[in-house]
């Protein structure tokens, strides 16, 4: 079976290693393999449960949410309803973030706009109306 130093780990996830040692404190990750010298070794699973963690961070789940779907995960079978529960109301925050995201994308693009058709016919008076915007 492979393994992974936590520097290796970090150029796979993205997680800095403080971060992983966070997460481990907090149990978040749980029962990573030690070495005889203590230092730890990641496995595949271990890369792949992080990389959901990743997926799970990057799109703004609090880490008391991440830690409630973590322990019902570790619960097994029988908490699959409710691990549903906790995914579908996460996604529809992520689905509102989007569409927040996308009306700020337009209100850019309108400046751009903007911006650039006056560059390309610039107006006596067109520096205070561009201010405006």
């Amino acid at each position: 079976m492979d393994s992974y130093s936590p520097a290796e780990v970090t150029a796979r996830t993205g997680f800095s290693i403080d971060t992983l040692r966070y997460y481990e404190r907090i149990g978040l990750l749980r029962d990573v393999r030690r070495t005889a010298g203590g230092r730890r070794r990641f496995t595949e699973d271990d890369l792949r449960f992080l990389h959901l963690l990743r997926c799970l961070r990057d799109t703004e789940m609090p880490i008391a949410e991440m830690l409630r779907y973590v322990e019902l995960l570790r619960e097994g079978d029988g908490t699959q309803a409710e691990r549903l529960a906790v995914l579908q109301e996460h996604e529809t925050r992520v689905a509102e973030q989007i569409d927040r995201l996308r009306g700020h994308q337009e209100h850019i693009r309108m400046k751009i706009a903007v911006y650039g058709a006056a560059l390309e016919k610039p107006l006596p008076d067109q520096a205070e109306a561009l201010a405006k915007v």
